[in-house]
């Protein structure tokens, strides 16, 4: 089925850096309900515990599914054919993109968003970083086979 497969690894180096954007920005956040919680000025301390919940969710899913690929959910393979993409999750099911491919690349070429249809019409989005590939130029290659399929 597949002309080409790429078994994605976890990626230490884009963890680090987003457990230095995250945990930073967790601490401030939560550093400012606590003054504003004992200042008295609690719908701002309710405000501000709301935005330190939406970091800190925000970033474990991001370390967890795309960075270490430890959830379930997290893809750890990618399969491109002629008739269809594949991506391979870790729980073992698999995804089938089959109309209306999309590759979104960042400006910095650090990632790319993969888009596409699956079977039964549902669009799936999935984010895939440099350090996930093997090499860069497994990274340079996937790019250049999505874009032409």
């Amino acid at each position: 089925m597949s002309d080409t497969r790429f078994i994605l690894v976890q990626d230490h180096k884009g963890m680090m850096w987003d457990l230095m954007l995250y945990v930073p920005t967790v601490v401030a956040l939560l550093s400012m309900v606590i003054k504003f919680w004992y200042s008295g000025d609690v719908s701002l301390a309710y405000l501000f515990s709301f935005l330190a919940s939406f970091f800190f969710i925000a970033g474990a899913n991001r370390i967890l599914k795309t960075r270490l690929m430890l959830l379930p959910s997290a893809p750890i393979a990618i399969e491109i054919g002629r008739p269809v993409t594949q991506i391979i999750m870790r729980n073992g099911e698999q995804v089938e993109l089959v109309k209306d491919l999309r590759v979104y690349a960042d400006y910095s070429g650090r990632s790319f968003g993969l888009a596409g249809l699956d079977k039964l019409g549902q669009r799936m989005q999935f984010v895939f970083h440099k350090g996930q590939f093997s090499s860069i130029k497994d990274y340079q290659a996937i790019q250049e086979i999505l874009k032409t399929s």
